[in-house]
């Protein structure tokens, strides 16, 4: 007897390149052994080099999607990735209250690997009051959790803490502040709940292809979620996931500037 394969849904930016956006979270359901079904939200043509432009998918077909996918497939995790304007912040929110739809994974994106903004300025407010309170989960960098929360980006292990509980204020049941972003041989996240926090550290791999890290780790959580496991074992094996997709990433060879990580570094024999 065969048993239901989870079904995870991102809901995020097309990456032309394949390395980052709603490209980066089907190969991470994939790897992960989850079936991706897909909302996209914008088109982008970027590549490694940067983003070139922007094209917004109406409100009215994000909801749409959103229908499509909740009407027929059970659905058991949510990420969502890229939301640059107000009206589609407040459709998938709208959508996933119709919908009931959890657990939620939030990735607040703002900014690409290449320094493109991603996320307009009349975004930000409805980014905090409306879509942070729907999130079982926010994924922010360091400079996200700063811009959220209109702070300079932490800079230590005791001002990544104290943000992480100015953003569970904001609503989120969970926040996970990712130390990306930081310095020194090894990486530290913090998830930090109302039962306080845990830290999961892994070597850091000094690489430009770090595009789509983001995109894949909150990918990698809902895939966990939507595989039954609990948010702190499902972060665990999410940052296992992305630290082996970035020490390999020098095995890949893809554009000229910002690579992508190597979303199959365990499948593929190369």
């Amino acid at each position: 007897m065969s048993r239901p394969i989870p079904i995870a849904l991102t809901i995020a930016g097309s990456d032309s390149s394949g390395g980052a956006g709603i490209q980066a979270d089907l190969k991470t359901f994939s790897a992960l052994g989850v079936f991706g079904a897909s909302v996209i939200t914008a088109l982008t043509a970027q590549n490694t080099l940067g983003v070139s432009a922007i094209h917004d998918v109406p409100d009215d077909f994000i909801a749409a999607q959103m229908d499509a996918v909740f009407s027929d497939l059970a659905v058991k995790a949510v990420k969502i990735g890229m939301l640059s304007r107000p009206g589609a912040i407040r459709t998938v929110a709208e959508g996933l209250a119709r919908h009931r739809a959890r657990p939620v994974v939030l990735d607040p994106v703002m900014v690409a690997a290449s320094g493109a903004r991603l996320l307009s300025d009349d975004s930000l407010n409805d980014l905090r009051t409306i879509l942070i309170p729907a999130a079982d989960l926010i994924t922010p960098n360091l400079p996200e959790a700063g811009a959220l929360l209109g702070t300079a980006a932490a800079t230590t292990e005791e001002e990544m803490e104290r943000q992480g509980a100015a953003l569970l204020a904001l609503g989120a049941r969970a926040v996970l502040m990712k130390g990306g972003h930081g310095e020194g041989p090894e990486s530290t996240d913090l998830l930090v709940t109302a039962d306080g926090t845990r830290r999961f550290t892994a070597p850091r791999h000094v690489t430009r292809n770090t595009h789509g890290t983001g995109c894949t780790l909150s990918s990698a959580i809902a895939a966990g979620l939507a595989s039954g496991l609990d948010l702190p074992e499902a972060v665990e094996k999410a940052k296992a996931y992305i630290t082996g997709a970035i020490a390999a990433a020098d095995r890949l060879d893809v554009g000229a500037g910002h690579g992508p990580v190597h979303h199959f570094f365990d499948l593929w024999r190369d």
